[in-house]
């Protein structure tokens, strides 16, 4: 058991470290890393390479959060700690995401690879969260205090629906890491500097 899950941690934070979003603006000739927000995460593809990538890295970076726990919770023996270790197989790929091997332990925010994850666990969850997203994001007008609020809330979401203790810890590391990697979002939120939606959509009218 022991080295069948130190098997699927490790590769499900391979899968979950793969770049797609840099993948893709490659392929048009383009670094991500370098224009817009510098993130190789599905909005900022969104908005240098077009809608067509954007939502293609959206459901890449959200299968890579669902399969590595799919295939863990089939292969690895039904136990006491078959929800952690499936969990933690869930967080590894988020950790890849964010702090990917491939790319010098840089990487995205892991909203999206997230997604992926509790989508498995607690599809329920996923949709109230979704409706919290999309909610902060419209009167707001900022994505990542919808990320924030989303991510935030999902550990609870989780609790609610009755999932198991381990899936809820799992969970809430895996929103504190979101938020962590959202540091720079939320200073320039405090500031007043952050980028809105509704500032580009007035600009393009």
């Amino acid at each position: 058991m022991t080295i069948t899950f130190i098997t699927a941690l490790i590769l499900s934070y391979l899968v979950g470290a793969i770049p797609f979003g840099l993948l893709f603006g490659r392929i048009v000739g383009k670094d991500v890393r370098k224009e817009g927000s510098g993130n190789i995460g599905a909005t900022n593809v969104n908005r240098l390479l077009g809608k067509k990538l954007g939502i293609l890295t959206l459901l890449c970076d959200v299968a890579k959060g669902f399969f590595p726990v799919f295939i863990a919770s089939v292969y690895l023996p039904v136990g006491d700690n078959w929800a952690l270790f499936v969990g933690l197989c869930g967080l590894a790929a988020v950790v890849g995401h964010m702090f990917s091997i491939y790319i010098g332990f840089e990487g995205g925010k892991g909203v999206a690879t997230a997604l992926g994850v509790f989508l498995f666990f607690s599809p329920w969850s996923i949709l109230v969260a979704l409706v919290v997203f999309v909610a902060v994001v419209w009167f707001s007008g900022f994505v990542s205090a919808g990320s924030l609020a989303a991510s935030g809330m999902i550990p609870l979401f989780i609790w609610t629906f009755g999932e198991s203790s381990s899936t809820i810890f799992c969970a809430t590391v895996i929103a504190g890491l979101i938020w962590f990697k959202h540091s720079p979002n939320i200073g320039r939120l405090r500031k007043g500097e952050e980028k809105s939606w509704k500032t580009k959509k007035k600009e393009v009218e």
